[in-house]
């Protein structure tokens, strides 16, 4: 039988531990929170990237209707990083400090899926933003339930998600031939935002110790890491659909 305290439905035990050292909090466990604090501050970036994007998209949006939405939903962002800038506060983390690794990775990502027009900027955000939500919605399931939860509120995208699904239909009706250019477009952001949350995962070890089971539970193994990569290209399948567009 091993040793150890569940975490909300998983097992969790900290790198060396044995029954007597079992933390009564696991954030106890420095590692540990420290790859909390790293979840955290990746979606903490990915939201106030999200604010200044949608600004923008809204500044450039055809019509005041649209303007309108797309600046409420950068708003949504902004609120997004603050619930979790604070949450790294409560953690003892400055939310500038922790997004610092983070920033030459985004940055390069955002250059390499630069839209070349305001409906690809629409979706951008629809499919981009999409697929790193479902990404993190896994990894979310190895952290400490109030972190969790914070995490969870600022994933909660179904507003913005079919806010964006509605604009980005809109034009398409409006402008139908564009299809299929946006269809490669779709697929294009698929495989660079797959790539995004591998490089992100690979090059800070507190995120990958977080998925191999460091921590606890079983981790993902190759299986189950391909089977996790599986799942986030059937819900892009999904959106590229209602999008009325082949994925």
């Amino acid at each position: 039988m091993p040793t150890g305290h569940l975490l909300s439905g998983r097992f969790y035990r900290p790198s060396g531990s044995t029954l007597s050292h079992v933390p009564s909090d696991p954030l106890d466990d420095l590692a540990f929170r420290g790859a909390v604090g790293d979840v955290l501050a990746v979606l903490a970036y990915g939201e106030i990237s999200a604010f200044s994007r949608l600004a923008t998209d809204a500044d450039l949006a055809p019509t005041l209707a649209g303007r309108e939405q797309l600046a409420r939903l950068a708003m949504t962002a902004f609120g997004n990083y603050d619930l979790l800038a604070g949450r790294l506060r409560e953690l003892g983390v400055d939310p500038e400090d922790a997004v610092a690794p983070y920033v030459a990775s985004f940055t390069a990502y955002h250059e390499r899926t630069r839209p070349s027009n305001w409906l690809e900027g629409i979706v951008k955000a629809y499919v981009g933003d999409g697929i790193a939500t479902d990404f993190f919605r896994e990894i979310a399931a190895y952290v400490d339930p109030t972190s969790r939860a914070v995490i969870l509120r600022a994933l909660d995208d179904q507003v913005r998600s079919d806010q964006l699904l509605d604009i980005a239909r809109v034009a398409l009706i409006a402008d139908p031939v564009v299809s299929g250019r946006l269809a490669l477009w779709g697929r294009r952001l698929m495989g660079e935002a797959l790539s995004q949350a591998q490089r992100v995962a690979a090059e800070r070890e507190s995120l990958a110790s977080l998925l191999s089971g460091r921590f606890g539970g079983p981790g993902f193994d190759l299986a189950q890491l391909g089977e996790m990569f599986q799942r986030l290209a059937e819900r892009h399948t999904d959106r590229m659909a209602r999008l009325g567009l082949s994925a």
